[in-house]
């Protein structure tokens, strides 16, 4: 057998025994891996080698590395479906999700330019800004920051979002919501690093939708970050129902 052989015989054997370990609940999800040096040394391999192993298991989605901080194993994954009418919250928890929300911010605001244009808002016209962090396995993966239209807004402002969806609110307080426009496109963390506990320019998934009634108002606006080692988008394919449009990036 070659060294080259031999080389590769090793490392995938260390990635396949700390695969198992993953898998069989050794090593708990977002539960920090031994440093590098001692894993090397007690697989008696140099830190080459083990890197290798790691970088297998990392393209297998089984660890996370992050830098300056050591190697994790990886949460298993949210899938973001496309193909249902629910808020982020409740498309999660349907899938058996432990998913907890903490309300960062909650007021009435007067509407940015953008958002006063996505919700038709007349100039000055204010509108209610819920900021809220989605915490997943222990760890925080999104941040949302929802604007909603008024009088809307004043007849739920008060609810407690750490345990209701905004679209459970909305339906609560007589608004019947008929379809959202939505587009995911993929990102770099950047002002909201704070809220995720993640460097900026770490890979995310941007989640922009609006909300309309059924008299075709604009009623939420949503601008969602998502980190992209927590989540992935997933949708069943028919020959009728969802529309998936492929479209290119924007700014």
């Amino acid at each position: 057998m070659t060294a080259d052989a031999v080389h590769e015989t090793r490392y995938r054997a260390i990635a396949a025994d700390l695969a198992a370990k993953i898998r069989s609940g050794d090593y708990a999800p977002g539960e920090a891996l031994p440093p590098q040096r001692e894993l090397s040394a007690s697989y008696g391999v140099t830190l080459m080698t083990l890197r290798q192993a790691l970088r297998q298991l990392s393209d297998e989605r089984l660890i996370v590395q992050r830098p300056g901080k050591g190697t994790f194993v990886a949460p298993p994954h949210l899938a973001y479906q496309l193909d249902s009418l629910r808020s982020l919250v409740d498309d999660l928890r349907q899938q058996g999700h432990d998913v907890r929300t903490a309300v960062a911010g909650r007021a009435v605001r007067r509407a940015p330019a953008r958002i006063a244009a996505e919700l038709r808002l007349r100039p000055g016209e204010t509108a209610l800004r819920l900021e809220r962090v989605r915490e997943f396995a222990g760890r925080p993966a999104v941040h949302q920051v929802s604007w909603v239209r008024r009088p809307v807004a004043d007849r739920i402002r008060d609810r407690d979002f750490t345990a209701v969806s905004l679209y459970t609110a909305l339906a609560d307080a007589g608004v019947a919501v008929a379809r959202a426009s939505e587009v995911v496109r993929p990102g770099l963390l950047d002002a909201a690093a704070r809220h995720l506990d993640e460097p900026q320019g770490s890979p995310v998934l941007v989640s922009t939708r609006i909300t309309y009634t059924l008299d075709a108002t604009p009623v939420v606006s949503d601008h969602a970050t998502i980190l992209g080692s927590m989540m992935e988008i997933r949708t069943e394919r028919a020959a009728t129902g969802l529309s998936l449009t492929w479209g290119a990036a924007t700014g």
